[in-house]
């Protein structure tokens, strides 16, 4: 995995946990992460399509939202605050079949100091667009 160096440490404690969490069922791995830019892959299996055998769009959402709520996480400088999902939508462009995986490229549009927003498209393996999805993240205090 490609990590930026001025976030290593911190990037590296998140995945030192041992608690599982839906980004572990789901299968998403990050493949980079840098402050402006995080990808990330997700198979495309039983865990991930609904019954037609399709990538399920609730699965693309949740990889979407897994990688730039961790994108608004690694932006934060203050130890004090957490970021948290306010607001997703998604527009599913293409169907994908049982097989394979799909790829997520999420990107900052804005990092305020209280609200960031990411923009996250999901392509195939043959890198065509599958979806497009924007996501509010709201930056609060840890409590």
């Amino acid at each position: 995995m490609h990590i930026d160096n001025d976030i290593k440490d911190k990037v590296e404690s998140l995945f030192r946990t041992e608690e599982r969490n839906m980004g572990d069922a789901l299968g998403i791995t990050f493949t980079s992460i840098t402050r402006k830019k995080l990808e990330a892959t997700m198979p495309v299996d039983e865990n991930t399509i609904q019954p037609f055998g399709l990538l399920h769009g609730g699965a693309s959402v949740a990889l979407a939202e897994t990688v730039c709520s961790t994108g608004a996480w690694i932006n934060l400088q203050d130890e004090n605050k957490m970021a948290v999902g306010l607001e997703i939508n998604a527009n599913h462009l293409r169907p994908v079949k049982k097989g394979g995986q799909v790829r997520c490229i999420s990107k900052p549009i804005r990092l305020g100091n209280t609200v960031q927003v990411w923009e996250n498209k999901i392509y195939s393996e043959t890198d065509k667009l599958v979806c497009i999805s924007r996501c509010t993240i709201a930056v609060v205090n840890r409590r």
